[in-house]
């Protein structure tokens, strides 16, 4: 049996308490790499909505993009630090979390999915081949670590300007850089697994229309590319598994499907036993 449909959940890290909850964006394909569905929600309640009728009962792999399992009391989690020291040198690194800190609605997502059938995945066991199972992924990990998409020295500069980048030009750079990444992705069209932009109205406007430089607009767009991202990587992650994809927090002594880790796309000397780069600027977001 293999699962059938795979999610990326590019998800606001807050649950925006008593303000209006930042949007999350969403995507569903199946495994012909057909975009089933795409767009955004907002807060837990129109996500885990949308993930109820996007999901295929007992076939199901979730990618988030924020922590779910978050057991440390201070400082970084062990996954965390070893997105600064494998993907250093492409200048990718995370953020830190643990329990004192505010945004946790991965966290928040997860219980509210166990109580409904879904179950967390580390990955420490390679892919799930059935089940509604969640899992955490990083896309910068993946923009790095999967050479169809052809970031070979470092990261694309559609998030945080670098200080290169004077802050005049940030905007138009930026637009420029995600214009040039929505490309590569539209190439996945034939990779294994493939990735159909074209396959939805709603995807396939990313490649039609260029993109803003209006903060909102670019936002709205930069959510939407990170959750196709993650729904091509667990498509990736189930498809081939440990020989294109590495477990980061992999050495936790949580038990077996417990631990918090990050499932990220991973070359060779990106792997534990390659040469680590060293943290660097490009913490998620």
């Amino acid at each position: 049996m293999a699962i059938e449909r795979f999610i990326g959940i590019d998800l606001a890290w807050a649950n925006g308490g008593t303000r209006r909850p930042n949007e999350t964006g969403v995507a569903a394909v199946d495994r012909s790499g057909a975009v089933l569905d795409c767009g955004w929600t907002r807060g837990l309640d129109e996500t885990t909505e949308w993930l109820a009728g996007a999901a295929v009962d007992g076939s199901t792999l979730v990618f988030v993009d924020a922590p779910l399992v978050v057991d440390n009391p201070a400082g970084q989690r062990v996954c965390e630090r070893e997105v600064g020291q494998r993907y250093g040198r492409w200048k990718v690194s995370a953020n830190s979390t643990n329990l004192g800190s505010p945004r946790q609605a991965g966290v928040l997502l997860l219980e509210r999915l166990r109580k409904t059938g879904w179950s967390y995945d580390d990955g420490r066991q390679g892919p799930p081949t059935s089940g509604l199972v969640l899992s955490e992924c990083y896309p910068y990990t993946t923009l790095v670590g999967a050479a169809e998409l052809g970031y070979d020295l470092e990261r694309p500069t559609y998030k945080r300007r670098p200080a290169r980048v004077p802050s005049a030009d940030w905007r138009e750079v930026r637009a420029q850089a995600c214009d040039e990444l929505i490309g590569r992705v539209a190439g996945l069209a034939t990779a294994d697994p493939p990735l159909l932009l074209a396959s939805h109205p709603v995807s396939r406007r990313l490649t039609e229309e260029p993109s803003p430089q209006r903060a909102a607009d670019y936002k709205h767009r930069e959510d939407l590319v990170d959750a196709l991202l993650c729904a091509w990587t667990a498509a990736l992650w189930s498809r081939h598994g440990l020989t294109r994809c590495q477990v980061l927090g992999a050495d936790s002594p949580t038990p077996q499907g417990y631990a918090p880790t990050i499932i990220a796309p991973a070359r060779a000397e990106q792997r534990r036993d390659g040469e680590p780069g060293a943290a660097m600027e490009g913490g998620r977001e």
